[in-house]
């Protein structure tokens, strides 16, 4: 039965921090971890959310356990608030690109796998990862998405996966906007090129959706690899002709929207989503907003609206 949970990316933005820039939150965590984390998760433990994506730091499974010592204090924190880690999302390989660079590649294993044994140990089920940005249109020469690239990021993905399922998380590939793994045609190439035992999909509704890509179609196409997903709004496509740079994820945020109050179609995304009786979680995901017990609240109240979702735990 799935159970909803929330990425921490909600809680970036720096207006509920009280400061003015994310850099002065990104300091905040580091500098005060203690303080930074139980604000967040008093903060969860209101909203009525009970499981957690873990993501890029100051919000990843390091300053947690930063925050409370260890990562045995850090469960039993987690335990007493009613709050579970329902996985993680491993940003290092499409913040920091580079694949098919060997010293690079051996780095992200060996950190998906410290990240994967913690993920496991708080009772964490994935880990999911995205891959790195596309070039911008009219980047000289251009640089192809093409199938020799798809086949680094394969690559890479299925030893990944491998090493993940070495501790029970499974790996899942997430569909973000302006990425080599975003547009439809990308998710079938990738989909085809690894291999299932090792890679599933963590569909994102809203960056299909900024893609072109039809949220509900793409997710039914690839089912039976879903191993968690991203339910979030947009209010349409983006351009594809727009630079891709370190500007790009705050170009995304003026597309996206409450829940229900865009364009992705929730009552198909919740049936592809509750025909797989093993998926585990919903992630909701809300980016960086200034009252994230507002937002988390009035999206599993939306939530309880979508046909369907009395089946979903903690909906109705």
């Amino acid at each position: 039965m799935l159970s909803f949970g929330v990425d921490l990316i909600t809680f970036f933005d720096p207006g509920f921090w009280g400061v003015e820039n994310e850099e002065q939150v990104i300091a905040l965590g580091k500098g005060e971890p203690l303080s930074f984390w139980t604000r967040m998760l008093d903060t969860l433990q209101q909203s009525g959310m009970r499981g957690i994506e873990l993501t890029f730091s100051p919000f990843s499974a390091a300053d947690l356990i930063a925050a409370y010592g260890s990562s045995e204090a850090a469960g039993e924190e987690l335990e007493r608030r009613g709050l579970v880690i329902a996985g993680g999302f491993f940003a290092d390989i499409a913040i920091e690109g580079g694949l098919g660079d060997p010293e690079r590649e051996a780095k992200w294993l060996a950190d998906g796998e410290t990240l994967a044994k913690r993920i496991a140990q708080w009772g964490g089920t994935s880990m999911v990862i995205g891959l790195p940005m596309r070039a911008s249109w009219d980047a000289e020469p251009p640089i192809f998405n093409d199938l020799d690239a798809a086949r680094l990021a394969a690559s890479l993905a299925n030893r990944l996966g491998a090493v993940t399922l070495r501790h029970g998380v499974k790996l899942a590939l997430h569909t973000e906007a302006h990425s080599m793994f975003c547009q439809p045609r990308d998710v079938d190439l990738l989909m085809l090129l690894t291999d299932p035992v090792y890679v599933g999909f963590c569909p994102d509704s809203a960056h299909i959706l900024l893609s072109g890509g039809d949220p509900v179609e793409v997710a039914r196409r690839h089912a039976e690899r879903i191993v968690t997903a991203h339910w979030k709004d947009a209010t349409g496509p983006m351009p594809v002709r727009i630079p891709i740079d370190k500007g790009v994820h705050h170009a995304h945020r003026p597309y996206f929207c409450a829940l229900g109050a865009g364009s992705v179609d929730f009552g198909g995304w919740a049936q592809v989503m509750l025909a797989r009786p093993d998926l585990e979680w919903a992630i909701l995901e809300i980016d960086a907003v200034p009252d994230p017990l507002k937002e988390i609240r009035a999206s599993l109240s939306f939530a309880r609206t979508v046909p369907g979702l009395c089946a979903v735990k903690a909906a109705c």
